[in-house]
């Protein structure tokens, strides 16, 4: 309870930890990410690592044939064409693999094209794709999934 003028109760409304909103960002996150920023508008570092991990998945995903769409972005769908599937690959992947993969499916994208999106990044490392194309071979035997040609 707050009792004064409404300059005073407005104030305080505004500017008391309290009554901020959770949606906010709080100062510090704010301030990293405006130096994340800063930072990546001078360096190429993250970005081209961002897209070597990418380009390294694709042609793992290819050499297993496990089909993806060609893009150029660091997002790697991987095409299951099945909404029950889709999930429960996505499931046992984090279940069993300990890998969290986003099955994305109706009304995201058509029915008949769901997909895994993989998104690697700059600090994945061999070893993580290694883990990664072991499940989805695993994964893709266990289904008798078409591969891709």
């Amino acid at each position: 309870y707050i009792a004064g003028s409404s300059a005073m109760v407005d104030f305080v409304r505004s500017f008391a930890s309290g009554f901020i909103f959770s949606t906010a960002l709080p100062p510090a996150v704010a301030a990293g990410a405006r130096a994340a920023i800063g930072h990546l508008r001078d360096s190429t570092v993250e970005r081209e690592g961002l897209h070597e991990r990418a380009a390294t998945l694709r042609r793992r995903l290819d050499a297993i044939g496990v089909p993806h769409l060609p893009n150029p972005s660091h997002i790697v769908p991987v095409m299951v064409y099945d909404p029950v599937l889709c999930r429960t690959i996505s499931d046992i992947l984090l279940d069993e693999h300990g890998i969290y993969v986003q099955p994305i499916n109706y009304p995201t994208v058509p029915r008949g094209t769901e997909r895994l999106r993989i998104t690697p990044s700059p600090v994945h490392a061999d070893a993580d794709m290694d883990r990664l194309v072991a499940a989805l071979t695993d994964v893709w035997a266990r289904f008798s999934l078409k591969r891709a040609a």
